[in-house]
């Protein structure tokens, strides 16, 4: 997973409220098998058609945050949502509140979501239309060129994961030593386990 630190941005001012996973990308393109490509289905029902829809704005091209409204990713528990947002360039999304699996899967997927008061989502809205916006993991805050900050909470594990760049594969890796050590006294202690084990590798 790729380490998140300090970000400054382009931001697309979305704002839209309860957007389930479906509309972040629908069913039909969860045969996909691979995370690429996922975001030429991405808000299909709002991009489909017209052509002046706000994600596909030139100046929103990779924009890497996204200001959402309330309840973002709410729905079903899909993990391709976070996968079609990855893939769109979104590192970062701002809202007032997230659904709860839809949290989960985006931090597995080294996405940052920051909940902020709506007053404050409404303010970053307005500066997006003009301004770029820098989000600083470290320091959790959000910061404009207008002297604006706000700071946000962050689980203390997620926010150390997101900043070394570690998944759960990278977490596991982290234990290398400890995980050698224990197979090898299971191999002394439990032959008949450990002997069976070597044999198989």
């Amino acid at each position: 997973m790729k380490a998140f630190t300090t970000l400054t941005g382009i931001a697309v001012p979305f704002g839209q409220k309860n957007v389930d996973t479906d509309v972040i990308i629908p069913a039909e393109y969860l045969k996909n098998p691979t995370r690429n490509g996922l975001a030429m289905g991405a808000f299909e029902s709002i991009r489909k058609g017209n052509p002046d829809n706000i994600f596909d704005q030139p100046r929103h091209a990779q924009a890497p945050i996204l200001i959402a409204g309330d309840n973002f990713g709410c729905g079903s528990s899909r993990e391709q949502a976070p996968w079609a947002l990855g893939d769109m360039g979104f590192r970062v999304v701002i809202a007032p509140s997230f659904a709860d699996i839809f949290s989960g899967n985006s931090f597995k997927n080294g996405i940052l979501l920051v909940a902020l008061p709506q007053d404050e989502v409404d303010r970053l809205m307005v500066v997006a239309e003009t301004d770029e916006i820098t989000v600083d993991l470290d320091s959790q805050t959000v910061t404009t060129p207008f002297q604006d900050r706000f700071t946000f909470d962050i689980d203390p594990f997620r926010k150390n994961c997101l900043i070394n760049g570690l998944d759960e594969i990278g977490l596991t890796e982290q234990m290398t030593p400890a995980i050698g050590s224990f197979e090898a006294r299971m191999a002394d202690d439990y032959p008949w386990i450990g002997g069976a084990a070597r044999q198989a590798v």
